[in-house]
């Protein structure tokens, strides 16, 4: 079960979670799953509408779309030596799914992953206008009550899901 925020794992229903955040979660059994990087994502029509990006300065003529707070793009943009940049603007969002949608519309450029944007990449539906990425300091993890960590359901699921990210090039832990 993906909750509904991707660090919310308290459905007593549920036997596992894939949740994406720090691994901080007391009283649970925790498994890294990957590591991810963030990137500059966006329509090929708003590449298009402001002219492409040859910097990535550049980034700032476009809306930036956030997911709940600006530390991604901070870091990003550090990362890439641009000086004072003004990121309180923008769109903010609680779902990355929103995000994307916003971004696939053409709306702004968002900071995403290789592995939830992945489709909409080959697809052609995002560009990714430049090869800086960032290493995320949130991961996605199994998490599940420590009770029904080893059962041999949950197990046998933790390893397909870990096959599929190695057979996805996804980095694992």
């Amino acid at each position: 079960l993906t909750p509904r925020r991707l660090d919310d794992v308290s459905n007593a229903d549920a036997d596992a979670f894939i949740a994406f955040g720090v691994g901080n979660w007391p009283n649970r059994a925790v498994e890294p799953l990957c590591e991810i990087s963030f990137t500059p994502l966006c329509s090929p029509t708003l590449l298009n509408k402001v002219g492409g990006f040859s910097r990535p300065s550049d980034v700032l003529r476009a809306n930036l779309l956030h997911l709940d707070d600006t530390e991604d793009w901070a870091r990003w943009l550090a990362l890439s030596k641009v000086e004072n940049p003004d990121i309180e603007g923008g769109i903010f969002f609680s779902d990355m799914n929103l995000v994307f949608s916003a971004a696939i519309a053409g709306q702004g450029i968002a900071m995403g992953d290789e592995l939830t944007s992945r489709r909409a990449l080959s697809e052609g539906r995002l560009v990714r206008p430049f090869d800086i990425a960032i290493k995320s300091p949130r991961s996605y993890f199994l998490v599940s009550e420590h009770a029904k960590a080893s059962h041999p359901v949950l197990e046998a699921f933790a390893g397909w899901l870990r096959s599929k990210l190695q057979e996805n090039r996804i980095l694992p832990y």
